[in-house]
């Protein structure tokens, strides 16, 4: 496994960390506060569970993307972000709506913060892979 795949995941972790913090904690928590009871009780102290599963995340959306890296910029980046974000917040989204007594409007918000916080770790992904090509290119 090459170095691009490592600086990814870990750029790509601490985005998906920063974007979900502002989408959770800022934009959504009076939502949230709202719903409180809908929650476990014990939500807050799971919440390492949470990171956990943004930690494996964030590997496999850059292993992934290595593996199909075609070298075609920024817009590489928004595709594979686009269509990795919609498979992955249409059910995150959606299926908690089928199970969960929500809003169908959170249900909405939290599918299309997902495929925007997807994107721009797609975007992310591409330049990094791009920069460290043009390195290799320019050291030829």
């Amino acid at each position: 496994m090459n170095k691009k795949v490592w600086i990814g995941f870990i750029v790509v972790f601490i985005l998906a960390e920063v974007m979900s913090y502002i989408q959770d904690y800022l934009i959504l928590a009076s939502t949230y506060e709202s719903l409180k009871s809908l929650w476990r009780p014990d939500m807050m102290s799971l919440m390492w569970i949470y990171h956990v599963i943004m930690l494996i995340g964030a590997f496999f959306f850059s292993f992934i993307f290595s593996k199909g890296f075609e070298g075609k910029g920024i817009a590489e980046g928004v595709r594979y972000g686009l269509y990795i974000g919609i498979w992955m917040s249409v059910g995150m989204a959606y299926g908690t709506y089928a199970m969960i007594a929500i809003p169908y409007s959170l249900a909405l918000q939290w599918f299309i913060y997902g495929v925007i916080s997807y994107i721009v770790c797609g975007i992310a992904l591409a330049m990094v892979f791009k920069k460290k090509e043009e390195k290799v290119e320019k050291a030829a």
